[in-house]
């Protein structure tokens, strides 16, 4: 049975890429950094703004002919002055809005490539970086007490009820873990592959949602154990992690299906060491249209990647294919796709056939 409390595991040893995912040190934006998309953008700038102590928003973007965005501006959250005259006893003016003009500006080439353009760095209030650990929890006190209550009761009702709280440093909830019998006993039969997913939804706290789940004898997709986590840099994946190791008495998966995300795949190297990592294919194809928006023979290029993917019997096969759609494309330069390339053992479903994957190859 695991202790409630704070359990903290630092991510000792495991290196960063930190041009790009800088989850436990500030770095800051600098004009000509490179993105594989918008959304890297974005995430880059709240964990900077994360550190600094300030909140963000997205103000603009633009897209082109196509219909696909790219140019897009993030502020700080304190960024509107809004006139006295609006405000009124039914409609308030917000409370903190100083006109700051911190900033930051990014735009994408015709490769898809994603580059800051302008960065303004100084705000004209004071910014919060002690408590920026805290702030995206919004948690009202005894929150963390009350949630123990809860599953202390239903571990009396349930011997194999298993949970654990992460608290900070002033007793606040972090992140939180819970598996009942049933899924531990489901993980003895069915845990050879996981998926892990972060995409589903937050709740009204901002904390987000990360089930483990397995496929069983029916082809079934079944709960391994779930997760509210306040944040997810490498840190809060580590302890989440090694919590559900403890849960299945420490016994590793072989397979692991998740999306790109770096912070993932420092944890799961640091946790799951012998475990095979692979990408969820669906994550990927569905970056293609917004890849090649702007291309005149997107259609062809989207059809003639599916059919590599989806038909190549053999990694040689691939790879003389690759080549040969890159130059009838002339897409030789494409960032993207030299990134993906390099990566191709863990997406590519020739390369992955040798590893049992339960039928699975997305996280969806």
């Amino acid at each position: 049975m695991s202790k409630p409390g704070a359990l903290n595991s630092k991510n000792d040893g495991v290196v960063n890429d930190v041009h790009l995912f800088a989850e436990d040190i500030e770095i800051e934006p600098k004009v000509g950094m490179k993105f594989e998309n918008e959304n890297e953008v974005f995430d880059f700038y709240k964990r900077y703004a994360y550190h600094v102590g300030f909140p963000v928003r997205k103000r603009t973007s633009r897209k082109n002919k196509e219909g696909v965005v790219t140019y897009i501006a993030f502020t700080c959250g304190r960024e509107s002055r809004i006139n006295s005259n609006t405000s009124t006893t039914m409609k308030p003016q917000p409370i903190g809005q100083t006109g700051c003009k911190a900033r930051l500006t990014a735009c994408s080439d015709v490769a898809g490539v994603w580059k800051i353009t302008g960065v303004h760095l100084e705000h004209n209030h004071q910014t919060s970086p002690t408590k920026s650990r805290v702030r995206k929890l919004r948690l009202g006190e005894g929150d963390a007490a009350a949630i123990q209550a809860y599953f202390s009761k239903m571990q009396s009702l349930s011997p194999g009820f298993f949970f654990s709280l992460d608290l900070d440093d002033e007793g606040r909830l972090k992140n939180i873990f819970w598996a009942d019998n049933r899924c531990r006993q489901a993980y003895k039969e069915f845990g050879d592959v996981i998926t892990f997913d972060t995409t589903y939804l937050t709740n009204k706290y901002d904390m987000t949602f990360a089930p483990f789940i397995g496929v069983n004898h029916h082809g079934h997709s079944t709960l391994l154990g779930c997760g509210l986590l306040s944040s997810e840099d490498t840190e809060t994946f580590v302890w989440l992690f090694k919590i559900w190791l403890e849960c299945m008495k420490f016994k590793s998966p072989q397979g692991i299906i998740t999306d790109q995300d770096r912070a993932m795949q420092n944890a799961i190297e640091a946790v799951f060491p012998n475990s095979k990592h692979r990408w969820c294919l669906w994550h990927i194809l569905k970056k293609l249209p917004e890849k090649f928006g702007y291309h005149c023979q997107k259609a062809s290029i989207l059809s003639s990647i599916h059919e590599l993917v989806y038909e190549s019997q053999s990694t040689n096969e691939f790879e003389q294919d690759w080549f040969s759609m890159l130059d009838m494309y002339e897409l030789q330069n494409n960032d993207w796709l030299i990134g993906l390339f390099r990566k191709r053992t863990r997406w590519v479903p020739c390369f992955l056939r040798t590893s049992f994957w339960a039928g699975m190859s997305t996280t969806q």
